[in-house]
């Protein structure tokens, strides 16, 4: 039963508890005031909990340390979208990423690792760096949160190994060459065993990596600031006085009540990608509102219907509306539908993905996002958009595909659920699936002698050093191109999905909601993914979600902070 809370004040309300609601939320409390963070799922977290954590902030230490220059970063964005290129926003992101990293490093529990490699995803376009850019949080053990441990968001089943969730770099190639190496057999053991006992002794595994990592170092630092965080609770409406300046808002769920923030409200509570009416309206590819899968949490147009609500729109001139990632859809033994985002394998030696036809239709190494938007490209006269990730008898032994692991896991769960379909031919396969069988046989023919060289002149796959970071590094002559060879032949079916989406609230430089003749909302920010992107919808690199959410996130939290001291407003009584 829920509990009602009457007359409840703070000084700010922060909507969502992702990485920018959290941001905000520190920054915010660490300047003296009082913030509620009001998540409506029973976990905290959202999306970024079962992200890979990363966070692309150039100007970083590392970054200045090689050499990476403030133009050669503008450079880079301005190439990458040129034509949404927002100058503003790009400004006020890297003139504050050093100031906000070190917040974050210095005075919180957050830490982060800087990986010796951590390429652009457009490696070819100039400004572009191999490092010092993309950073990831430092690996933490959750019983620092105490009794909050189990409110934590938990990690993304189908995309853990077992209950463990490798890191992108060293540790998940580690798991790759498992079945190749007796170190990567002995390490993944190791990693295994730890997680298999702690989760006996503590209900889940205590050792938190990735996002999950950084959200649990987040909600630390916020419990250690005084924070009040309201999981259970969903922001049923907004509040505004008589001169329409946002004045709080109506808080359901656990935590019932009226709250009143004295110095704004924040929106952090993630896109759209999750509601289907809001899709059929901004998504090309999804206009009846069933041709598009996400994997994301929380990212149902809450804060979106909340900014409408109060006279803000959604901005989609962006070059692409959504961070789009290829999914696979399957389902449980019990029938429950599950997902597994595409993020990384379909680059490895001797994996092809098709269309209907059996033809290729793009280079397999791009990032997810851009392979996913060359997807939607290619089927944009097509009823639906799908594909198919395709690999031979020795692929499927030495590396899997995707969720479905290499030897010696047996096959037969992936078959049931409806994950992998296999054919001990070619023809058979294409049977299975419903594609064209000749066009299927035509394109392996035509690819396998050029993947034999180690080149792809039809779509230049492994042709730069993203590419080969997507692939096997350890595989010759490129790390990214083998033959599809002989049978049995394995498939898993792609359809759209995201990590986010790029479209979102339309903001002014300093994060306020605006309407559509560009008017701030008094009284009401967004930041994250439910604001419109300030890369115009390009995705530069490894976190390009998180990055911007960290910044923008701090930015709100300092701002409030600074309006509190302009106000001569001090921290809310019985805060």
């Amino acid at each position: 039963m829920s509990k009602t809370t009457s007359g409840t004040v703070c000084d700010v309300l922060v909507i969502g508890s992702g990485v920018a609601g959290m941001a905000a939320a520190l920054k915010a409390a660490s300047q003296g005031l009082s913030v509620i963070v009001a998540e409506k799922d029973q976990y905290f977290g959202g999306t970024t909990a079962i992200s890979a954590g990363w966070a692309w902030v150039p100007g970083n230490k590392q970054g200045v340390e090689q050499g990476d220059t403030r133009e050669e970063a503008e450079t880079y964005l301005k190439n990458l979208a040129p034509e949404t290129f927002n100058e503003a926003g790009v400004r006020n992101f890297l003139d504050t990423v050093p100031e906000a990293i070190s917040f974050f490093e210095n005075e919180t529990e957050v830490k982060f690792t800087y990986p010796e490699k951590s390429p652009d995803y457009k490696m070819d376009l100039p400004g572009a760096k191999l490092s010092g850019r993309a950073i990831l949080p430092q690996d933490v053990d959750a019983r620092v949160l105490g009794d909050k441990r189990l409110l934590m968001q938990p990690y993304m089943s189908s995309y853990t190994v077992f209950g463990y969730m490798p890191q992108v770099g060293p540790d998940i190639n580690e798991f790759f060459h498992v079945n190749q190496s007796v170190k990567s057999f002995v390490y993944v053991a190791r990693k295994l065993l730890r997680t298999w006992v702690d989760a006996a002794r503590y209900q889940r595994p205590v050792l938190r990596s990735n996002g999950n990592a950084l959200m649990t170092r987040m909600v630390k630092s916020a419990d250690d600031l005084g924070v009040r965080l309201w999981n259970s609770s969903p922001a049923l409406s907004l509040t505004r006085d008589d001169a329409g300046t946002i004045t709080g808002a109506v808080i359901g769920g656990d935590h019932a009540a009226t709250v009143t923030a004295r110095l704004g409200v924040i929106l952090a509570a993630g896109g759209f990608s999750g509601n289907k009416e809001l899709r059929k309206q901004y998504f090309p590819h999804d206009a009846d509102g069933d041709d598009h899968f996400t994997p994301t949490l929380g990212h149902g147009g809450d804060a979106a219907n909340l900014a409408i609500s109060a006279g803000g729109h959604i901005d989609n001139s962006v070059f692409s509306v959504g961070s789009w990632a290829p999914v696979t859809v399957f389902k449980y033994l019990n029938g429950k539908q599950r997902l597994f985002p595409h993020l990384r394998a379909i680059g490895l030696p001797g994996l092809i993905a098709v269309d209907r036809h059996g033809r290729r239709f793009g280079n397999e190494a791009l990032s997810y996002h851009d392979f996913g938007g060359t997807m939607i490209g290619h089927n944009k006269d097509e009823a639906k958009t799908f594909g198919y990730v395709i690999g031979d008898a020795r692929t499927m032994h030495k590396y899997g595909i995707g969720y479905a692991k290499p030897w010696p896991m047996p096959r037969g769960y992936f078959y049931k659920t409806g994950y992998l379909v296999k054919g001990d031919t070619l023809e058979e396969l294409a049977g299975k699936l419903g594609i064209d069988a000749e066009g299927l046989k035509a394109t392996v023919a035509g690819f396998n002698p050029s993947a034999e060289r180690g080149e792809d002149p039809a779509f230049g796959r492994g042709s730069t050093l993203y590419n080969h970071f997507r692939g096997d590094m350890e595989h010759k002559p490129n790390p990214n191109l083998a033959p599809v060879g002989t049978g049995p032949y394995y498939a898993a079916k792609i359809q759209m999905g995201d990590l986010g989406t790029f479209a979102g609230i339309g903001i002014n430089e300093r994060s306020e909601v605006i309407t559509e003749e560009g008017a701030a909302v008094p009284g009401l920010i967004a930041v994250g993914a439910a604001a419109v992107s300030v890369f115009g919808g390009g995705y530069p690199g490894y976190g390009s979600h998180i990055g911007p959410a960290l910044v923008f996130g701090y930015r709100a939290g300092r701002d409030v902070a600074r309006l509190a001291a302009e106000r001569g407003i001090t921290r809310a009584a019985g805060a």
